[in-house]
């Protein structure tokens, strides 16, 4: 993304704002940040927290990008092979159907 690590763009979600009530504001903040994943043509974003997840998730959605959120935590987790089938319910279908060596998985 450009600007990126410190001069990144903030989704418009932290600090509490995700939970303020001013929805209307917060996804009008945010367009800023839907407008620079949408430059970047990625099929998912990574998202560090919770806030950041929620808020880049519902910009995917209200301004129409199509772009994937997932946390880093669940990458790391698929990438072992112990993310768990409730755990993916947000995952897109190219990735719902990833198992590495999940030992649950049946047709392991």
């Amino acid at each position: 993304m450009h600007p990126n690590r410190s001069n990144n763009f903030c989704c418009g979600g932290g600090g509490g704002f995700l939970q303020s009530g001013f929805k209307e504001q917060r996804l009008k903040y945010g367009k800023v940040k839907d407008d620079q994943v949408k430059a970047t043509k990625a099929d998912y974003i990574i998202a560090g927290c919770h806030n950041c997840h929620a808020q880049i998730h519902e910009l995917s959605e209200h301004y129409e990008g199509h772009y994937g959120v997932i946390h880093f935590w669940t990458i790391l987790a698929l990438s072992l092979g112990i993310l768990g089938p409730k755990e993916r319910t947000y995952l897109h279908d190219d990735l719902k159907d990833v198992w590495v060596f999940h030992p649950e998985h049946e047709d392991m």
